[in-house]
């Protein structure tokens, strides 16, 4: 890899010891170095881990206590920054997405370094029916945070991220460490004016059975982000405004013409 494209993949992983080991080989497979989080996770799951870091191109991060998703996301983040990458792409443990598309979404990124590359996921039956309606849900309430449908999908954590842009968010805001993290990073993101660019990519659930949301406090944590992205946004809303609809600047030549 060049100087100027040195991706790396984030992988956090808590509890999914059964499932990582072939999500990591899938990856190594298309020639990917990996950051694994282990984000507190259990002796068993750790001892698995620790493992697969003994593998050349794989690199083993610890959180001691388990922060939730968005904590082992940012923990990937800042160590593939220091480590000299420029792109992190991050892929959940659990094995719901399609690895064949990685190379689709590197090219993309090498082809647009400074943009976003996220997921929009095309689901198959495995998806419980309340967790589609929640995530459209959630969309919903990120279009009107952001007052535009840029977004595509906010949830999917299945994205290449040029890092620098993204710690600078991490580094300057306090994001939710949890289920909340996927879109308030997004959000953010859009506010600063990060280009994003989106791919469809199959998503099923997941390979191991275990979901580690949680359906009345991850929905109220959510619910909470929800809120304080409202805020935000109602704070920034002369910006976001300017930015959907500036105002147009003719010059004299032109007035004279008219």
């Amino acid at each position: 890899m060049s100087a100027l494209f040195s991706p790396v993949a984030v992988l956090p992983v808590y509890n999914h010891e059964d499932a990582t080991g072939r999500v990591v080989a899938g990856v190594r497979a298309h020639g990917l170095p990996i950051i694994l989080v282990d984000d507190g996770s259990s002796p068993h799951c750790r001892i698995v881990l620790q493992k697969l870091a003994q593998q050349p191109g794989i690199t083993l991060v610890t959180n001691p206590q388990n922060l939730g998703k968005g904590g082992a996301v940012s923990a990937g983040l800042r160590a593939a920054l220091l480590a000299g990458h420029t792109h992190a792409f991050q892929i959940d443990a659990d094995g719901q997405h399609t690895l064949a598309d990685i190379p689709r979404f590197l090219t993309a990124a090498r082809t647009s370094p400074s943009a976003l590359i996220c997921g929009q996921p095309v689901f198959d039956q495995s998806i419980p029916r309340l967790r589609f309606l929640s995530r459209y849900f959630t969309h919903v309430l990120v279009w009107i945070h952001t007052l535009s449908f840029e977004i595509r999908d906010s949830m999917c954590g299945f994205r290449v991220y040029p890092l620098a842009p993204v710690v600078a968010v991490l580094d300057s805001a306090q994001l939710g460490l949890r289920m909340d993290f996927d879109p308030e990073l997004l959000v953010r993101l859009h506010w600063r004016g990060q280009p994003m660019q989106w791919l469809p990519t199959r998503v099923s659930y997941p390979l191991d059975g275990i979901s580690h949301f949680r359906m009345l406090e991850d929905n109220l944590r959510i619910s909470w982000m929800h809120v304080r992205m409202f805020t935000g946004m109602l704070l920034r809303l002369p910006i976001i405004l300017w930015r959907r609809f500036p105002f147009v600047h003719v010059s004299p030549a032109s007035r004279s013409r008219s």
